[in-house]
Order: C-alpha cells, then sequence, then structure tokens
C-alpha cells in the first residue's frame, strides 16, 4: 500500500512538474507549429520572444532585396510593397501572457516591403495580456475572433482591419492609444465594459451590424469622425473623459449627438 501510495504521489509530481514546465512557451515554437499546420491552443502560458504571424524573415528569403518604388507582390502576383501572409489554422489563445511583440503587420524599412498577416480560421486571444506591441493593422478575421477580458499594455492597432464574423472586445483594456481606423465589422461587436486609458479613434470605423459600447470608459479622447453604425447602437452608461470629434458621424443614417451620451 505504501508503495503504491508512494508512486502515486511521484506520478502526481512529475504531472505538476511537466505542467509548470509546459507555462512557458517560446514564440519560434508556435510559429514552427502554424507553418506544419498544427492548430494552436495554449491556456496560461507565458509566451516567450516575438510571435511574428507575418513571418518576414522567412519571406524576405524570397523577395529581391534592392529598394524599388514598387514591389511585386510574391504571395498575391500583384504589383504591391505588402507582402500577405494567411494563417490558415486555428489560434487560440486563453489567459495567456505575450513578454514580446505579437506582429501580423511590420512596416520593414531596411526591405521597403510592408508584411501583413491574416486569420483563415478562429482567432481567440482572451483574458490575455500583451505587455508589448500588438499590431493587427490590415488583418482580416475570417472567422470568429476573440479579445474580450485582453489588456494591451502598449502600441496596439486594429487600422483597417476586418472582421467578417463574430468578433468580442468587450471588458478589453487599452493602456495606450487604441486604434481602429478605418476597420470594418461584418456582424455585431461589443465594446462593452472596455477601457480606454489613452485617447481611442474609430474614425472611418464601419459597423455594418451595430455595436455596443455599454458600460465602456474612454479615459480621454475618443475620435468617431466619419464613423457609421447599421443596426443596434448601444451607449448606455458610456463614459468621455475629454472630447469627442463625432463630425460627420452616422448612425443609422442620421447624425450622431453627443447629447446621447448625456442623457445615458
Amino acid at each position: 500500500m505504501k508503495n503504491k501510495i508512494t508512486l502515486l504521489s511521484f506520478c502526481l509530481f512529475l504531472s505538476a512538474t511537466i505542467n509548470f514546465a509546459q507555462q512557458k512557451v517560446e514564440a519560434s515554437d508556435i510559429m514552427k507549429d502554424i507553418k506544419e499546420g498544427k492548430s494552436i491552443s495554449y491556456k496560461n502560458a507565458t509566451i516567450v520572444g516575438v510571435l511574428d504571424f507575418t513571418y518576414m524573415d522567412e519571406a524576405l528569403e524570397k523577395l529581391p532585396r534592392k529598394k524599388k518604388n514598387s514591389w511585386f507582390n510574391w504571395s498575391s502576383g500583384n504589383s504591391s510593397n505588402e507582402v500577405k501572409k494567411m494563417i490558415d489554422v486555428k489560434v487560440s489563445f486563453i489567459n495567456c501572457t505575450f513578454k514580446n511583440d505579437v506582429l501580423a503587420y511590420i512596416p520593414d524599412e531596411d526591405s521597403g516591403y510592408t508584411f501583413t498577416a491574416s486569420f483563415d480560421d478562429i482567432a481567440i486571444f482572451k483574458n490575455c495580456n500583451f505587455e508589448r506591441k500588438a499590431m493587427f493593422k490590415y488583418s482580416r478575421f475570417k472567422r470568429n475572433a476573440d479579445f474580450s477580458g485582453t489588456t494591451f499594455n502598449d502600441d496596439s492597432t486594429f487600422k483597417y482591419a476586418k472582421f467578417d464574423k463574430d468578433i468580442n472586445f468587450s471588458k478589453a483594456v487599452f493602456d495606450e492609444i487604441a486604434t481602429f481606423k478605418y476597420a470594418k465589422f461584418s456582424r455585431n461587436v461589443s465594446f462593452s465594459n472596455a477601457i480606454f486609458k489613452d485617447a481611442a479613434t474609430f474614425k472611418y470605423t464601419n459597423f455594418y451590424d451595430g455595436v455596443s459600447f455599454e458600460n465602456a470608459k474612454f479615459e480621454e479622447d475618443l475620435n468617431i469622425k466619419y464613423m457609421k453604425v447599421s443596426g443596434d447602437f448601444n451607449i448606455s452608461n458610456m463614459e468621455v473623459g475629454y472630447e469627442i470629434d463625432s463630425k460627420y458621424t452616422k448612425i443609422n443614417g442620421k447624425s450622431f449627438s453627443k447629447h446621447l451620451i448625456d442623457k445615458n
């Protein structure tokens, strides 16, 4: 009986040791798995190293080094300085911390190319913590995406991003300037209970099926100039600390009034 208990204790200890070791994950290992077509799923992990969804270094090996005014896009055959990468596997991170940059957008000054990445499958970054940059400029999310409960400690951008399916930013926290300029949301999106500690811009953003800013808190300026919303527009208990630029903003075809916030 004693030997069985000892063996059981050893197995539990070994399992705990393995689980603890799995908490730290190298970004390079994740990139390798994606390249091999493996779905990515991590919980309660710390991701170390730059996670480059664009695979810029690999792409540069196939591109001409000399700068030109117009480049040939090796991935699509178009004349452009943009080099596109499609992530075609499911990517799921829950309660994870990213210690270094997470990049789906890199404007590389040395080569003159701009590298971008989009997501063909589900992309989940739920209750995560981006300690460094989180760059998703020009990214297209073709299936469901989730950034709910996630904290962005450093620069972040979703400028020109496109969300084709369900997307959630509820309870997200943006410590630095949050940019959703020119972003397009095909389905209803929630920013409820989100906190924007610095300026936030939704200039030229299109919400084609409604948006919720219920209980959202904008501690500084909010720019929604030229923003368009079709469908439900929930701003119940929304707070804005400083100025709101709502010039040319349209909510279901009607001009936005700052008095709407005062009434809530």
